[in-house]
């Protein structure tokens, strides 16, 4: 299965200036997603996509394909990351590159490894599902069968839509949250369904005592906490 990562970093951020480069531990904080992807023996080729001519410069520096630049329009707070990844295959296959699936790896999430990413492909090419995503386990206390919500009369309901509370912990169904550091999906899937998800999901659970998603500065502080 040829299988084509994508890492997308963007010049604009609000939340953290600069943030893509920033450094972390002594390197930008795009390089951490770099050199695991491109240690990943799973992954066909690894290209990095965006608009800011200093990261671009970053990335070439650190080995990573960058064989077009992302067009401005992609590169605002309102651009979601499936138009960036069709816009990536079209490139793709203008080169004549085409691909079985998509490996998105974002840069926010900096420590996942490579073993991480191959360990990711293995399970979501054994189980022969549209796609996989890295996910941590909920909290019990946020449960969603312990998470209520209001309805139309202004009550509240639970969330899962059952009569009865479960009253135990340990009787509650394990649960997720995708994490943000891996989504692979077949390019079906993103060319023609439009979707990162398809109709079947598989998944692997992240360490979450390793993860972090940086969006704030104390995601980026629990970021550094973690270095150390």
């Amino acid at each position: 299965m040829k299988i084509l990562g994508i890492i997308p970093a963007r010049g604009g951020s609000k939340g953290i200036p600069d943030k893509n480069k920033k450094i972390l531990g002594g390197k930008p904080l795009m390089q951490y997603t770099i050199e695991a992807a491109l240690k990943a023996t799973s992954l066909t080729t690894v290209v990095f996509s965006s608009e800011d001519s200093s990261l671009i410069e970053i990335a070439k520096q650190l080995g990573v394909r960058v064989p077009f630049k992302r067009p401005d329009h992609l590169a605002t707070d309102s651009a979601g990351s499936l138009e960036v990844v069709q816009h990536t295959l079209i490139e793709m296959e203008q080169l004549g590159e085409k691909f079985d699936a998509i490996c998105l790896l974002q840069v926010t999430t900096p420590f996942r490894t490579a073993n991480d990413i191959d360990k990711a492909i293995k399970r979501f090419m054994d189980a022969h599902t549209d796609t996989l995503i890295s996910v941590l386990p909920v909290p019990h206390q946020y449960n969603p069968h312990w998470v209520f919500e209001p309805n139309a009369s202004g009550n509240l309901q639970i969330a899962t839509g059952e009569k009865e509370i479960i009253k135990r912990r340990q009787e509650l169904p394990t649960a997720y949250i995708r994490d943000g550091g891996i989504y692979i999906t077949k390019t079906d899937v993103i060319q023609q369904q439009h979707s990162f998800y398809g109709n079947t999901i598989t998944y692997v659970e992240s360490d979450s005592k390793n993860h972090v998603n940086i969006d704030t500065l104390e995601d980026w502080e629990k970021a550094e906490r973690l270095l150390e």
